[in-house]
């Protein structure tokens, strides 16, 4: 039998050292790993619909083309509009800010409660305040102006991000910030929420893990801050890294005790 020589003994060191770092660090990076496992789980559909909540700003519009002028006395004009007789087709509007209250004032309808609610859900409330005026039922349109969530953190591109929709998940808003950097822990990011009476909580999430597409926070609220921690490496890093500096000192150590063991063995 062939005896190794002490190159040898070096070199498949550095071998082992390599595939036993990637392995690792691969199984750290691929998001919802368990896939199969959830799939085959017993789960409720989910219908997400975002919640007003105080502070929030909205569009409401209220038209009937039948009816032209009783439409624009429930709609919030801008001054320089009030004589345009056609804006409802090109409509230029001011927005409603949901007060501390949970409510809007509307023209000539009051203040309306709409905090908790759905946007199908206020635009119905508002449809049965306002139908009667009509002679046929009116349209009326909701939409959120300001539905915004944040990235922070690991991600390649950080910043604030207003979803047109209003309906955004985690993986969608990680999408907008170009996804985590490789510095990125996919096992804890992070939700900052605050709720509809001011409490703020924080949960965290596993990307790797696949039941995640069932937490309530897989789909995200409006002003949620999402917030990417960074890894060991990244918070230890120096000018060489502390991964690279593990690494050399990992290989040094085991290429030492190679070579004890070969000159023992010799």
């Amino acid at each position: 039998m062939r005896i190794l020589k002490k190159k040898d003994f070096v070199f498949l060191s550095l071998f082992l050292v390599m595939l036993l770092a990637s392995c690792t660090s691969y199984k750290q990076v691929p998001y919802l790993q368990n896939s199969k496992e959830w799939a085959g789980t017993e789960q409720s559909a989910i219908v997400h619909e975002p919640r007003i909540q105080p502070g929030d700003l909205l569009s409401i519009i209220v038209s009937n083309p039948g009816n032209l002028a009783s439409s624009m006395a429930y709609n919030q004009l801008t001054p320089s509009d009030n004589s345009n007789t056609s804006m409802l087709s090109q409509p230029v509007l001011q927005s409603y800010l949901v007060d501390a209250a949970g409510d809007v004032a509307i023209p000539n309808v009051g203040k309306v409660n709409v905090a908790g609610k759905t946007i199908y859900e206020t635009e119905q409330h508002i449809l049965g305040m306002v139908k009667n005026a009509f002679s046929t039922t009116p349209v009326v349109v909701v939409r959120f102006v300001d539905f915004k969530v944040s990235v922070l953190g690991e991600v390649t591109n950080p910043g604030t991000f207003t979803i047109k929709d209003g309906k955004v998940n985690i993986l969608e808003a990680l999408a907008l910030a170009r996804d985590l950097t490789i510095y990125g822990r996919r096992d804890n990011v992070k939700v900052v929420r605050e709720n509809s009476d001011g409490k703020k909580e924080i949960a965290e999430l596993n990307l790797n893990d696949a039941s995640i597409l069932s937490s309530p926070y897989y789909y995200l609220q409006q002003n949620d801050v999402v917030y990417v921690t960074p890894n060991e490496s990244k918070a230890k890093n120096s000018d060489i890294g502390s991964s690279t500096s593990l690494w050399f000192s990992g290989t040094s150590i085991l290429i030492s005790l190679t070579s004890l063991l070969y000159n023992i063995l010799k």
